[in-house]
């Protein structure tokens, strides 16, 4: 047993140093220390020298040390350590130490009856599951046992890195070469990927994800603006369960579609076929229409997509979102500016499938569009109107009688939204939970009094910047008991 771990152990030293350093830097900025009778010692071998390293506990020693591991314990410890308290109480690494200088008694009295070391693997298995990727890094640096139990595969079904300052591309390169070990060049287990808000990830990090990561299903490398087109096809092309993947803040990626070569290797049938159901290009500046069409005919099967603050795109782009992606539920295109009534014409005709939708600040929407959306999309469950100041009771009279299931409402800075659209929308749409009336400078008491006597389930209501008395306050809190009320009236308490 000991000789398998010792040449385990001497084939991934280098793989494993990088593993906890990278890692443990989008927490930790203050360097580890080396023991000062290790680096200060200049009869040391080399294989000692390397605890002066940020991260001893995964290293060994080189070829040129000793040839046998040190014999472990039944719980996993070793039987023979150096007899220097202070390299091992700052380091807790596994390595050999000098000949003849070995304090076996000494070792099992200080470590044999620790409470961690008589639980069963599978309890530490547990125990393991429900760490953060650079903790489970950090796990596997305390001694050998450890190492073996952290690196288990059913751990690692998902990676997440986080940090400005983490250097992205080696910590993928260095996880995804150590958990190919079993199965050369894939990681078969690794099914999520997140990497949110590494700005130093590149394209470099996402090709060794597409080339490793076969059974990928989530990426998200959101607010990571160095990666471009040309990485994200490559995982796209060669992850072919990938379902759900953010790229918010991308600003580089301007579309979604296949690499070449791979489009020559499929069918025409079947070669705009990407199975991503969740796309989310929030922020993404650099999308325009043709983007957005050719993410539509590549992507038919999407169902959650969100595009705000994509400024270039116009109504044309909606249009064929519309023809190839009928199944979508979910679609915010919030501070899209030039977006319009002829594009919720064409979003309108998602129809039954529509639940969620966003045009909030979309000041060219109009009643008009949201006439066309209310006739045809009669499940519709949320909207986000706010700022679009061209709505007024006429569009929420449409949408009170067509959409009866509404459950939350935002209708923020419509100034021409008064009680008239509220009675009608407490006649219509009782089910209504949440509803935001920020600014509504028409708005007064008696609305409120409506939405309060017909809604019941109210769970939320947004009246700041509102001129309504305390009175039309307190009567909403009456009828409405478990209703959050926001409020800018000091005299309602």
């Amino acid at each position: 047993m000991g000789a398998n771990n010792g040449k385990q152990y001497g084939s991934e030293g280098k793989g494993s140093s990088s593993i906890s350093s990278d890692i443990s830097s989008s927490t930790d900025h203050t360097p580890t220390k080396a023991p000062k009778n290790v680096a200060t010692t200049e009869g040391l071998d080399s294989s000692t020298r390397t605890l002066s390293t940020p991260s001893p506990g995964l290293i060994l020693p080189s070829k040129s040390s000793s040839l046998s591991s040190p014999a472990l314990s039944s719980n996993g410890h070793d039987t023979n350590s150096s007899s220097s308290s202070s390299a091992r109480a700052e380091t807790v690494a596994v390595v050999h130490s000098q000949p003849g200088t070995h304090t076996r008694s000494r070792q099992s009295k200080s470590h044999h009856h620790a409470p961690v070391d008589l639980l069963p693997d599978h309890a530490l298995l547990q125990i393991f599951s429900h760490l953060p990727t650079n903790q489970l890094c950090r796990c596997a640096r305390a001694c050998r046992r450890w190492y073996n139990l952290a690196w288990d595969p059913r751990l690692w079904g998902a990676v997440r890195l986080t940090g400005e300052l983490l250097h992205a591309d080696r910590a993928i390169r260095v996880l995804t070469h150590r958990l190919c070990q079993d199965t050369p060049n894939v990681c078969l287990t690794l099914e999520t990927v997140v990497v949110s808000g590494c700005k130093r990830l590149t394209d470099r990090g996402l090709h060794v994800v597409a080339q490793c990561c076969p059974e990928l299903r989530r990426l998200e490398v959101a607010g990571c603006y160095n990666v471009s087109n040309e990485a994200v096809f490559e995982v796209v092309s060669r992850c072919p369960s990938l379902e759900h993947l953010n790229l918010s803040g991308c600003s580089k990626v301007t579309c979604i579609s296949l690499t070449q070569e791979a489009s020559l290797q499929l069918s025409p049938l079947h070669g705009q076929q990407i199975s991503i159901h969740y796309l989310d290009m929030t922020d993404c500046f650099s999308l325009e229409d043709e983007g957005l069409r050719t993410i539509a005919s590549h992507c038919p099967r999407l169902t959650h997509l969100y595009l705000r603050r994509c400024t270039r795109l116009t109504d044309e782009a909606l249009r064929h979102l519309a023809l190839h992606c009928p199944s979508i539920r979910e679609l915010s295109l919030s501070d899209c500016r030039l977006v319009g009534d002829f594009g919720l014409r064409e979003v309108a005709r998602l129809e039954g499938c529509l639940r969620y939708l966003s045009v909030a600040h979309c000041t060219r929407i109009t009643d008009v569009g949201i006439r066309y959306v209310a006739r045809y999309c009669p499940r519709l469950r949320y909207l986000n109107a706010r700022g679009c100041e061209g709505l007024t009771d006429h569009g929420l009279s449409h949408l009170a009688r067509s959409c009866p299931r509404l459950k939350s409402l935002d209708v923020g800075k419509c100034p021409l939204v008064s009680d008239s659209g509220l009675e009608q929308l407490a006649m219509y749409c009782q089910g209504l939970r949440r509803v935001s009336l920020r600014a509504c400078e028409s708005v007064t008491g008696r609305g409120l009094k409506a939405l309060a006597a017909n809604c019941c389930e109210l769970q939320l209501l947004n009246v700041q910047d509102c001129e309504v008395s305390p009175e039309a306050l307190r009567f909403v809190r009456r009828h409405c008991r478990r209703c959050v009320i926001e409020h800018t009236n000091p005299a309602f308490y």
